[in-house]
């Protein structure tokens, strides 16, 4: 049976025009299935980013079509999207931004307040439930300031999870991080596709790391040159 595709991208390019018309995405075509753990890789500068930017809503100075939870976000409204984005869209970054003037709480239970779908008393139970499953729990009642790297990056994938997205996208999110914090949030990444059936779609320069997902992606020059 076929699974259900949440994220597809159908010959989406991009162009610059104030640097000259420069091309950077070529008839983009991608998707990711419920469930899956899907790596783009590429060298600097072909077009990982752009795409990612595309696909996440943020830019929508494109051409093609992209589709989110079988919705076309063509068309939409920048109130329609930002809400499409907090509600689906799980965002994990190389660099964490939280909030230091927050605890590690409050910085988790931030987009399930903006989207206010639950009273607060059970978003604060949901984000307490999302720290406890990512071994930080510990934390909550701290600042930012005073966790390690990758304490914060779990807190950040925490974060991520508080409106239970379609799909995580992630930008690098090994990038600052040592051998050892990179091999756990992998290992995460790969418990919440497994066990919780999650999307992840993960922009990374690190071969390895792409190797165990379940699917790679490959861009050159901003065309997709193969999908294994």
């Amino acid at each position: 049976m076929r699974n259900t595709r949440i994220l597809e991208a159908n010959s989406v390019s991009k162009v610059f025009a104030d640097s000259g018309d420069l091309q950077v995405l070529h008839e983009v075509s991608m998707h990711v299935e419920q469930g899956e753990f899907v790596s783009i890789v590429g060298k600097s500068g072909c077009g990982k980013s752009t795409l990612l930017y595309i696909l996440s809503t943020m830019d929508t100075n494109y051409s093609g079509d992209i589709f989110l939870d079988g919705q076309l976000l063509k068309g939409r409204t920048p109130e329609e999207l930002a809400r499409i984005r907090n509600e689906k869209i799980g965002f994990v970054f190389q660099f964490h931004y939280l909030l230091n003037e927050f605890s590690v709480l409050e910085n988790v239970m931030l987009p399930a307040i903006k989207l206010g779908k639950y009273p607060r008393h059970q978003i604060r139970e949901m984000a307490l439930e999302k720290l406890r499953m990512l071994d930080v729990m510990s934390e909550a009642n701290k600042n930012p300031n005073q966790l390690s790297g990758g304490q914060k990056q779990r807190v950040a994938i925490a974060r991520a999870l508080i409106n239970s997205p379609k799909i995580i996208i992630a930008d690098e999110p090994t990038g600052n991080l040592d051998q050892v914090n990179s091999e756990i949030v992998f290992n995460i990444f790969t418990e919440l596709s497994g066990v919780f059936k999650q999307s992840l779609l993960v922009v990374t320069h690190d071969k390895e790391f792409a190797s165990r997902t379940d699917r790679i992606i490959e861009m050159v020059d901003g065309r997709v040159v193969s999908q294994v």
